[in-house]
């Protein structure tokens, strides 16, 4: 039996009837991940399979994650393309590295942690002189709220969230 789907585009490509085409006029897409972790590994596997160039930024050396190379500083891998995600706001790092992520072109940044509490990088960034507005650039929560546990949750939620706001849907970051 041949179906047809006049009605939906999207449904030809669901059946592998069509080519899958770019949305929103972007070619090249990055998802950053700084600071490897478990969220990290997945966000960075996923993210590929979504398309996105994947980068590692981990600062410290003795950390890593296998299958994806670290890079030691911002330079030249985070652009306008480029979606930013801190997957730990323990490290003590956050705020040197978010302050030069908001000297970057990128796109949007974000940093996990729960919103019931203020996040420990309004002080950090706060303490190296970063302006209140600049500061609210950084998106906390991130992800879908969608109660994600683990890893892998954590990842497909941050991902749908950043694919929402990129395409101007509601499923965006609001909780």
């Amino acid at each position: 039996m041949t179906h047809t789907h006049d009605e939906d585009p999207a449904c030809e490509v669901a059946h592998g009837d069509a080519p899958v085409q770019e949305t929103g006029g972007e070619t090249g897409r990055t998802l950053v991940a700084v600071f490897a972790s478990p969220v990290a590994e997945c966000l960075l596997r996923l993210g590929a399979e979504l398309g996105f160039r994947p980068v590692l930024l981990e600062p410290d050396p003795a950390r890593g994650l296998d299958g994806f190379p670290a890079v030691r500083e911002i330079g030249g891998h985070v652009d306008a393309t480029a979606d930013v995600v801190l997957t730990d706001h323990h490290r003590d790092e956050i705020g040197p590295v978010l302050r030069d992520l908001l000297k970057s072109p990128a796109r949007w940044i974000g940093i996990m942690g729960s919103p019931r509490h203020v996040g420990p990088h309004v002080r950090a960034l706060a303490d190296l002189g970063v302006p209140p507005d600049e500061v609210a650039r950084v998106h906390r929560p991130i992800g879908l709220n969608i109660g994600s546990r683990t890893p892998p949750e954590i990842a497909v939620a941050t991902l749908a969230g950043l694919i929402a706001d990129r395409n101007g849907r509601p499923g965006g970051f609001a909780f």
